[in-house]
């Protein structure tokens, strides 16, 4: 049985050819679709950790989104890339935001954050600070015609107390830079 697992050496006319076994022979029925085949992955999962650059008080530029091209200033930087900024929203109306870092420009300019207090900053950036609270629908006809006539919703006074406050510590510190390097205005 051994013998015919392996190929044999036949003559043919003037020379000799290899004649592969039965089960070295190559299928003769495929697959009319291509099966998917898992590819290796090369890239290497690594921690990641925050550019030298994005330290507290930095004055960032934003790239992407609503309020792209726009100065503001780093509060906090948080896990997977996640940067927590302000403008503050007096300023230049960019409110408390979570950025991706990949997003924004670190500039040269710093303004002094030690005022801001730490308390704020740890409740601020806590991801369920961002999410969106779930609205009390009902289902039913009578709910879909008064969906209509919802009062205007206005924004969270938790919310703007901490903005307020980040905002009087950051403007103080811009403004005690001189005119001609005013950290939060466009050049």
């Amino acid at each position: 049985m051994s013998a015919k697992a392996e190929s044999q050496t036949k003559k043919f006319g003037s020379g000799t050819r290899e004649v592969p076994a039965a089960s070295q022979k190559a299928q003769k029925w495929y697959p009319a679709d291509d099966e998917p085949q898992a590819k290796k992955v090369r890239k290497a999962i690594r921690a990641w950790s925050p550019r030298q650059s994005l330290q507290p008080g930095t004055v960032l530029i934003l790239l992407a989104g609503r309020f792209r091209g726009k100065r503001v200033v780093l509060l906090k930087t948080l896990d997977q890339g996640v940067l927590l900024v302000t403008g503050p929203f007096k300023i230049n109306g960019v409110p408390l935001r979570r950025v991706n870092s990949r997003y924004v420009i670190a500039t040269s300019q710093k303004v002094d954050v030690t005022g801001i207090d730490e308390k704020k900053i740890e409740e601020v950036s806590a991801p369920k600070y961002f999410t969106a609270e779930k609205s009390q629908q009902k289902a039913g006809e009578d709910a879909f015609f008064k969906q209509g006539e919802a009062p205007k919703v206005r924004g969270d006074n938790k919310r703007r107390n901490n903005e307020s406050q980040a905002r009087r510590v950051l403007t103080h510190s811009a403004a005690a830079a001189p005119p001609t390097r005013r950290p939060l205005t466009r050049p």
